[in-house]
């Protein structure tokens, strides 16, 4: 671990900052926890009861569910295949229940329950009284439970999602027609808040313009010093109070730089939003390659000094300006463009119920191949996901739902999409990674009285600089560019020129709009070729028709750009399912489980090898990648991928050359190495050769190809190549980015298995079955059904997704091909801990675990003993028939000589 780093986790345990035992931390209805014994946010995720139908009458507290699935959430109610497109989903009504007794410490306390996301349109009911109706699914929706409350006996919430089409609210548009996935269910956390009668409202709960909870700004800001404005909404429902309210802004180091304090009387059942302000000297400033993040700790007391109210926000101190054709000005100054993609939030199987950990490393993984922008597509994300944007350092522009689609028949659609702009802003605002908000729904034709309220809104939500709104700048969907602050273009646009430019989709390159056929779109299973194509395609992309030279957006266009194209976002990011078109996204640089493609390693050149230190789990470091497998298909050109100023190859212990990375006619920082012409399967063929008694050699070493990477005239890293051997066996990888699970029941970890030679080599061109079973404190999510367990290998990969329990401890998965024998790959087997998880759990059932399918034993009732000496048993056989295979080998070397 870098040593800066691990000098800032040690100050941060030290200073009480409360990070959690595995580094990351994730706000909890906007806030972060600091005294549970005042203000608690309590972990409600697990123990729902679920059915995947509509059943009258199941809002009744006395309701008998008990015949009812128990599940935990994040949940998407369903399981589905790796290709889940063209509508497969469920869509109708369900039904969730939670039976929960409240602890009598909750007596005279506010209590609220706070859903992160439901699909769709939604019921909610507390012991039978109806609560809430909701219509929206990417917004929070915080209900007052306190009047409904029964202490001494058992409570009940039942919840009944619907994600049926439904023109009335945002997307509105039908998903058999919509080109990505509604999913369903109860697919994002949920908490139960509990505070005292005197508290910091919640900004959707209250509808105030520019109010409620708490908002941050900034003003005056230079290097010496800036101006923080602080408004605080309070309401007291009690008996009239003298109350003082506490700032305190820590450093990332827990060092305070600014406190205030201030005075307020507040009435009986009363509420009053409090305007407070203070100077920081020598700020730590927000910026992509260094998200200092503070902490503003917020307090009220009595007039005794007793606590009623206290949390934690974080708050990154940066300023954001667009000059039209100068581009983006960060704290001041010039900044560089900006890079990046778009995000649909669903992953393999699981939909979009991803827990707080799988959002984080989605985040991560993209901030670490360099990109410092995420266009959220095409809603908001979840909150864990805009937490890790602030802490990376990845700005975001924010959308609100919505794709091709406009209701002109139902007035209340336009109300409910209005609605939305004002409770994006209020929710979003204080985020430093907010770059643009996005008002307008996706590529929609709306009319201009929207675009006039929608923006006028905004302003009115976010009365302050460092406001933008971006809408098309093409006309024949809206006129309206003039109400905006940003245009999404290629570039300049002559009719706007005071205008920038934000790309937001580019390099995705379909013959049309029907069959959706794209060299972009390309399944990793395809193989290297197809993927090599993309990752160019993705660089570079021209044509020549009636004469003409034409080029499609790609990363040498974003560059080659003006100033005024301040930043730009691939479409894609991961492959994602789809609504109306059978075929997934395949367009992404990771598959849907996060795995690299070629074209990963592309932009992944355009990371430093320096000047990361201060973003976390992200180390910039030189790197070279053979985009090549040297197999008997295997293309003659050999792509190399690096941040290095150049790249020397060798193939079969000879130099062919040292090209560089750079290029003159291209403005962009670092292009694909291509050494033309240089493989031939023949030579490959005929210096790979195994004699007698090889069997256990790794590789061949006349026949490896080998990258080094070079920087200023040094060898600073390589990467080789030799043709993949004989399929040995399994290896296993935790892919937790170094992110440690919790132990809460929801949270999801990927073991990735991969089929290798005897030197490591993945065997790509492999279509075994794998199994995993787990052991300890984890179960796998998935089975036969939807081909997650046992799996086809894909590229030489099969992927499980392991869920953890509860209680913290060990967790071991194995992997097996599927039919064993005795030239079989060998199995394996890897071990991961969970920790305790960072908020308390309120539970009284917990789910069923899944039945594996495992084999049954030769032997009946066989013990753990007889066990163990099969196994034995059957090594000792393979190292024997290893032996037999060398005999095999000679023979076939004396009938070749």
């Amino acid at each position: 671990m870098d040593f800066r780093k691990h000098l800032l986790k040690i100050l941060l345990l030290l200073f009480g900052l409360q990070l959690s035992a595995y580094g990351q931390e994730f706000s909890t209805a906007g806030f972060y926890q600091t005294d549970p014994k005042v203000r608690e946010a309590i972990n409600f995720n697990v123990g729902w009861r679920f059915v995947k139908q509509d059943v009258e009458g199941a809002e009744a507290k006395d309701f008998d569910d008990s015949n009812w699935k128990v599940v935990n959430l994040p949940d998407g109610m369903e399981l589905l295949p790796l290709n889940a497109s063209g509508g497969v989903n469920y869509q109708g009504p369900s039904w969730y229940r939670k039976h929960f007794t409240p602890d009598e410490q909750l007596k005279g306390k506010k209590v609220m329950i706070h859903f992160e996301g439901i699909m769709g349109k939604s019921k909610i009911w507390i012991n039978g009284q109806l609560v809430r109706e909701n219509f929206g699914s990417y917004y929070p929706i915080h209900v007052d439970l306190s009047d409904y409350l029964k202490f001494g006996e058992e409570n009940v919430i039942a919840v009944r999602p619907d994600n049926s089409n439904d023109h009335s609210y945002p997307p509105g548009k039908p998903q058999e027609t919509l080109d990505f996935t509604y999913f369903g269910g109860i697919y994002r956390d949920v908490w139960l808040i509990t505070h005292n009668e005197v508290y910091v409202t919640h900004p959707l709960a209250v509808d105030k313009v520019a109010g409620g909870g708490v908002f941050v700004h900034f003003d005056d800001l230079t290097e010496e010093s800036v101006k923080v404005f602080v408004d605080v909404d309070i309401a007291n429902e009690g008996i009239a109070k003298d109350l003082q309210v506490h700032l305190s802004l820590k450093d990332k180091a827990g060092n305070e730089v600014a406190k205030l304090k201030e005075k307020v009387n507040i009435s009986s059942d009363d509420s009053e939003q409090l305007k407070m302000s203070f100077t920081v000297k020598n700020p730590k400033l927000w910026s992509p390659n260094h998200p200092h993040l503070h902490h503003l700790y917020v307090t009220i007391k009595d007039k005794k000094g007793n606590v009623l109210d206290t949390f934690r926000n974080r708050v990154g101190i940066r300023t954001i300006e667009l000059k039209g054709s100068e581009g983006l000005f960060l704290n001041g100054k010039k900044y560089p463009k900006l890079l990046g993609a778009n995000r649909h939030q669903d992953f393999a199987h699981i939909g979009h119920a991803l827990p707080n950990t799988l959002h984080y490393r989605d985040a991560l993984k993209l901030r670490q191949v360099g990109m410092n922008v995420i266009r959220s597509a095409h809603y908001i994300q979840d909150p864990a996901f805009m937490d890790a944007c602030d802490e990376l350092g990845m700005f975001l522009v924010a959308a609100i739902p919505g794709w091709q689609y406009w209701n002109k028949k139902e007035p209340i659609f336009q109300e409910r999409m209005l609605k939305d702009v004002r409770n994006m802003v209020r929710l979003e605002r204080n985020r430093p990674s907010i770059l643009l908000w996005e008002v307008v729904p996706n590529e929609t034709h709306f009319p201009e009285e929207y675009a006039i309220k929608a923006t006028q809104f905004t302003k009115e939500e976010y009365p302050y600089p460092g406001k933008y709104t971006v809408t098309d700048a093409r006309t024949h969907r809206s006129k309206a560019q003039k109400y905006f602050d940003v245009l999404y273009a290629n570039d300049q646009v002559e009719a706007h020129k005071q205008k920038s430019i934000f790309k937001r989709e580019w390099g995705d390159f379909v013959d049309n709009w029907v069959d959706h056929n794209s060299v972009s779109r390309v399944a990793k299973q395809w193989g290297e070729a197809p993927q090599v194509k993309q990752a160019m395609h993705y660089f570079k992309e021209e044509w020549m028709e009636d004469g003409e030279l034409q080029e499609w957006p790609s990363m040498t266009m974003i560059y080659g750009a003006s100033e005024s194209l301040f930043g730009a976002t691939l479409w894609h990011s991961f492959d994602h399912q789809r609504g109306y078109h059978p075929d997934p996204f395949w367009g992404g640089i990771m598959d849907a489980y996060r795995q690299p493609k070629f074209s990963y390693y592309l932009f992944k050149s355009l990371l430093p090898t320096s000047g990361l230190e201060d973003v976390p789990h992200v180390d910039a470091e030189p790197f070279v990648y053979i985009a090549h497998l040297m197999t008997p298909f295997s293309p003659k050109d050999v792509v190399v991928f690096t941040n290095c100023d150049e790249v020397k190859l060798t193939m079969y212990g000879e130099e062919i050359g040292i090209k560089k990375s750079t290029a003159p006619n291209s403005p962009v920082p670092r292009v694909p190495v291509v050494f033309t012409d240089v493989f031939k399967k023949i030579d490959a063929r005929n210096k790979n050769k195994k004699g007698y008694g090889k069997i256990d050699q790794k590789w061949v070493e006349s026949a490896v190809m080998k990258a080094e990477g070079i920087i200023d005239g040094e060898v600073v890293t390589e990467h080789s190549r030799w043709p993949a051997g004989r399929k040995r066996r399994l290896l296993l990888k935790v892919d937790d980015m170094g992110i440690t699970p919790q132990a809460d029941g929801s949270d999801i970890t990927t073991v990735v298995a991969y089929l290798v030679d005897a030197g490591g080599a993945i065997k790509r061109l492999s279509d075994e079955y794998v199994r995993f079973t787990v052991e300890g404190e984890g179960e796998l999510i998935g089975g036969v059904n939807n081909e997650i367990n046992p799996q086809k290998l894909l590229w030489g990969e099969a992927v499980a997704l392991v869920k953890s329990s509860t209680n913290p401890g060990k967790v071991k998965v194995r992997a097996e091909v599927l039919k064993d024998g005795i030239n079989a790959p060998s199995f394996a087997e890897i071990e991961f801990n969970t920790v305790g998880p960072q908020h308390q759990l309120h539970y009284t059932e917990l789910p069923q675990k899944e039945q594996e399918y495992i084999p049954a034993p030769l032997l009946v009732n066989e013990s753990e003993e007889m066990k163990k000496l099969r196994v034995e048993l059957q090594e000792a056989k393979k190292q024997l028939q290893e032996y037999k295979l060398n005999e095999v080998g000679k023979q076939q070397d004396t009938f070749i000589e």
